[in-house]
């Protein structure tokens, strides 16, 4: 997959000095995979959830959400937010 909005994923994490090691790791599993839909999505992140068009996944434990688009046909992960979990909680769909 390719991963877009790359630069401004890492800037976002670097606010928050326990995420780098998990963010790279994340971008890393992210520019191996083949995903075709939410399913094999969750084989690889099985608390990612598919949510209002964007897929939310669970970073450093459930610290953090990550929110992307995802474009099967195109093989695009799109980052549009990084935020803990108190923010996530009132972030608008």
């Amino acid at each position: 997959m390719e991963l877009i909005r790359k630069a401004q994923l890492r800037n976002d994490a670097s606010k928050y000095g326990d995420t780098k090691r998990v963010v790279e790791e994340w971008i890393s599993i992210v520019k191996d995979a083949d995903w075709n839909d939410i399913t094999k999505v969750r084989k690889t992140y099985p608390s990612a959830d598919y949510v209002k068009g964007k897929t939310v996944f669970n970073i450093k434990g459930n610290s953090y959400r990550l929110i992307t688009i995802i474009d099967y046909s195109l093989k695009l992960v799109v980052y549009e937010t990084f935020l803990t979990h108190a923010d996530y909680d009132k972030y608008q769909f």
